[in-house]
């Protein structure tokens, strides 16, 4: 009898055991192999700044309340409030000590489109590489060569700070395994370039959907209400429907939208405001042929209202 037990007691640690290995297996970080990175050629620095306008870099990046060539000293220091804690935005200049001048361009990309961090640890998603994992090794080539050749900036940001268990990055392993896709986030009718074009920069680099689109308990998008508004993540107040079903911009032309991007002006002559006023600055770096294909996707999306 002793030895049944003994054996019934062997294979249930040996399930355990199995079933840990394969929870840690399938929730470890998980970089991109390391030819991804290789033979990409020489960046294209013109490209690299169009993805540094359209992915609002400065935004979080630049210091507080800075304009400006000033907006292109990416030191960090940014608090981001949220339900789970304050996350502080990093430095992201060329500095090689406080920034990410010594990285390379694996470590940099690992972290733009897998979420793993240098150390090889698990980044939080207040960083969107939940919508940067659309980019092609080629866009973040040529990103990681622009922001190269920016100011550096000594400034060390404070760490994050989370409460249990949030501080625990182990756990984003199962948050990856739930909510990480670099799937499409619709699917369009039509799939002519343009659209093809502005469905990259919303749902890439421009990581529209990290804001516009209401978030589960667990802060995953919630994916069938695809920027249909919801709570301010970091905030007092409400992020607008930008579907054609809103009331926000849904009556909207692209013409108007494409001015608003340019001009910050609606329709009926009101100015941008909160939060957008910062994403207006940066989509008015961006080439009118872009953001005509933004407008388009915003106007091809399905209509929520």
């Amino acid at each position: 009898m002793a030895l049944r037990w003994g054996r019934v007691l062997g294979a249930g640690a040996a399930v355990v055991a199995i079933g840990v290995a394969a929870a840690w297996f399938l929730t470890a970080p998980q970089p991109a192999s390391a030819d991804t990175w290789e033979g990409l050629g020489a960046p294209d620095l013109a490209r690299g700044e169009t993805l540094f306008w359209a992915g609002g870099c400065a935004g979080c990046h630049a210091a507080d309340g800075s304009s400006g060539e000033a907006v292109k000293t990416l030191s960090g220091g940014l608090a981001l409030t949220s339900p789970f804690g304050t996350f502080h935005v990093p430095n992201i200049s060329p500095d090689p000590q406080a920034g990410i001048g010594a990285w390379t361009l694996a470590e940099f990309g690992n972290a733009m489109t897998r979420g793993v961090g240098r150390a090889g640890e698990h980044l939080y998603p207040s960083f969107p590489y939940t919508s940067y994992a659309r980019m092609r090794p080629e866009d973040v080539n040529d990103l990681f060569a622009y922001l190269k050749t920016l100011p550096a900036s000594g400034n060390v940001a404070p760490p994050h700070d989370l409460g249990f268990p949030y501080n625990m990055r182990i756990t984003l392993g199962g948050w990856k395994l739930l909510f990480f896709s670099d799937a499409p986030r619709v699917e369009l009718a039509a799939a002519d370039p343009k659209l093809q074009r502005g469905q990259f920069l919303v749902e890439g680099p421009g990581h529209c959907g990290e804001c516009h689109t209401p978030r589960n308990a667990l802060g995953g998008l919630q994916a069938d209400q695809w920027l249909a508004g919801g709570p301010n993540p970091e905030g007092e107040g409400r992020v607008p429907n930008i579907t054609p079903g809103g009331d926000a911009v849904g009556s909207w032309s692209e013409a108007d939208l494409v001015n608003y991007f340019q001009t910050g002006f609606t329709p009926d002559f009101d100015t941008v405001g909160g939060s957008m006023v910062e994403v207006q600055r940066n989509l008015s770096h961006l080439p009118q042929e872009d953001l005509e294909a933004i407008a388009a996707y915003l106007k091809a999306v399905p209509a929520i209202q």
